[in-house]
């Protein structure tokens, strides 16, 4: 069995943590939602071979919600940092709490529960737009190294 399936709830855990530091929120539910929209705004950028490329590199719970409530759509075109932050905050608006730094505490945990350098070789594989999504910048190593495990 897969490390990942085993210790699905250890993952998540750590996962929603990692959000939540970097979000500055309490909430579990803030660091959901956060998480889903980013996740939502990424996907929709990509083919499905691709989003299902890179969803086999993640841990078993952020796979799951990854794929979840997917209508497959041709991709949208790749956009402004502010044009995505807007997507993530549409996301059941009303009660929908992500801050301004919504993708940088979603990717942030994505680095941790995957290891940097897995992340950069799923994203190479896509390219330059991908890799900038889920750029990550003032953060060291040992910052990103796995929070579990």
């Amino acid at each position: 069995m897969p490390w990942s399936y085993r210790h699905a709830k250890r993952e998540w855990r750590s996962f929603l943590d990692d959000v939540r530091e970097i979000a500055c929120t309490p909430s579990d539910n803030v660091a959901y939602t956060m998480t889903e929209g980013v996740f939502r705004a990424f996907r929709g950028r990509l083919t499905p071979q691709q989003a299902l490329d890179f969803a086999q590199d993640l841990p078993a719970l952020p796979r799951a919600l990854f794929v979840q409530n997917w209508q497959l759509a041709d991709p949208v075109p790749w956009a402004d940092p502010a044009t995505i932050l807007a997507e993530v905050k549409a996301l059941r608006k009303n009660h929908n709490f992500a801050p301004d730094n919504a993708v940088e505490a979603v990717s942030f945990a994505l680095h941790r529960a995957v290891r940097p350098d897995i992340l950069r070789r799923a994203l190479a594989k896509i390219g330059p737009e991908a890799q900038a999504f889920w750029q990550l910048s003032g953060y060291s190593d040992k910052d990103l190294s796995p929070g579990f495990g």
